[in-house]
């Protein structure tokens, strides 16, 4: 088991939690190196090895950094950036660029020319504008680049208002308005300077049902067989994204990636053989469903308050600027005493942050066993959107990451000082004036 219960201490990945947290300090974030390679093994095992001509794009955003990215590439997994910031630190890997791919709403002309400098594999266009904006640097450096159209399929998933991404009104992709679409997809086609693919749609996060990707599927098959009929072309390329949903808590119910997969490549291999289409390839896009549930915090707990017949506040030394995701969607998590993994859950209290605002709250109503200052409190399923949402709210600075593994613990992201807080800030002249 990943994570275990010995001589009352919670382990994770074969290492003691509490000794983590005084090895280390806290906030502490935990990676566990053999649960992403069991969920990159199902990736593999489901998708990739069962089906010709798929890929699967390890989504960046959930967590980036140089140890994971390497993972990835070790694994040969693809890659999906969304900044140049994701871009550089993929470069610094070493990640190999045709295993690349860019997407974002509002690319910004310095990151399409370091992906061009770069020469990574795609280009996912999300509007309208970005196309001539791609031709003329590539026009500029005299390269060719591979592109995908981002589409909004028009889906509404079952999932926070603020992780659905498909639907109509949404600030990502291009509408499906023929008006719109075809002639982008035309210019596309025609233009000297890219080589159209294909169709790229993702249709939020944290997803339990299928159907809404398949909803999703059948309009991009669809488009691709306008496509052939309006224009003779036939794309090499269909990517359905990600957002598989992890457990955060007992109320989630993980599907699997067959439980996704096999309904999709069945309908789009059903479609292809009917419209007499060559397959084209596959692409998915996981992140969280990689790397989430192999993450938990280590906190240490501070300051106890107990409002009589109310509640009870157990404050930790960190909260929101290392998880920002339960202020901002409403997030729910699970956790325990580290130090206390076997004993009797006696209270029921809010684990609270220490920022300054009243939304500060990592938990409510959790039970636990007695606690008081100086206890580890682990926070389960962080890995992904822990680190990469990490802020410096209240000059808190960003905890530090260790890899776990078998036992074994290493360091990843060293813990921000102080002096790199401010290391940017100046004094100047005007104010002595």
């Amino acid at each position: 088991m990943i994570r275990e219960i010995k001589n009352n201490h919670l382990y994770f990945d074969g290492c003691d939690t509490v000794k983590l947290a005084e090895k280390y300090g806290t906030p502490l974030y935990v990676l566990s190196y053999t649960d992403i390679l069991n969920k990159i093994g199902e990736v593999k095992k489901s998708f990739l090895d069962r089906h010709e001509n798929t890929r699967a794009a390890y989504a960046a955003k959930a967590f980036c950094t140089l140890a994971m990215l390497k993972i990835v590439e070790k694994e040969g997994l693809c890659l999906d950036v969304v900044s140049g910031g994701e871009l550089y630190t993929a470069i610094q890997a070493g990640f190999p660029a045709e295993r690349i791919e860019f997407n974002g709403n509002n690319k910004q002309p310095a990151e399409l020319e370091m992906a061009i400098d770069y020469g990574i594999g795609r280009l996912i266009i999300d509007g309208l504008q970005e196309l001539k904006l791609i031709e003329s640097i590539c026009a500029k450096k005299q390269k060719k680049a591979k592109v995908l159209y981002r589409i909004t399929p028009g889906v509404m998933s079952d999932t926070h208002e603020y992780i659905t991404t498909g639907k109509k009104d949404s600030k990502f992709g291009i509408p499906l308005d023929e008006a719109i679409l075809y002639p982008a997809v035309k210019a596309a086609i025609e233009s000297e300077w890219v080589d159209f693919l294909g169709i790229h749609f993702h249709v939020g996060s944290q997803i339990f049902d299928n159907a809404y990707h398949l909803s999703a599927v059948d309009v991009a098959l669809d488009i691709m067989k306008e496509i052939r009929r309006r224009f003779d072309f036939t794309i090499q390329e269909l990517n359905y994204g990600g957002g598989f949903g992890i457990q955060y808590t007992g109320a989630d119910e993980r599907q699997s990636y067959a439980y996704f997969m096999d309904p999709i490549m069945e309908k789009t291999e059903r479609f292809c053989a009917a419209e007499g289409f060559k397959r084209p390839a596959i692409v998915i896009e996981p992140g969280r469903s990689i790397v989430g549930e192999g993450g938990m915090t280590l906190y240490t707990v501070g300051s106890i308050k107990e409002i009589p017949g109310v509640r009870k506040y157990v404050n930790v030394d960190g909260g929101m600027t290392d998880n920002i995701r339960v202020g901002l969607y409403q997030a729910k998590y699970e956790g325990m005493l580290a130090n206390k993994a076997s004993e009797k859950a006696v209270d029921k209290v809010s684990i609270a942050g220490k920022c300054c605002e009243s939304t500060d709250i990592l938990i409510q109503d959790i039970e636990i066993p007695e606690s008081q200052a100086g206890d580890i409190f682990a926070v389960f399923s962080t890995g992904a959107y822990g680190y990469s949402m990490a802020n410096n709210y209240n000059k808190a600075l960003i905890p530090a990451v260790v890899l776990v593994k078998e036992g074994r613990d290493a360091l990843i992201v060293k813990r921000q000082s102080y002096e790199q807080l401010i290391q940017n800030e100046q004094m100047p002249d005007l104010i002595e004036g």
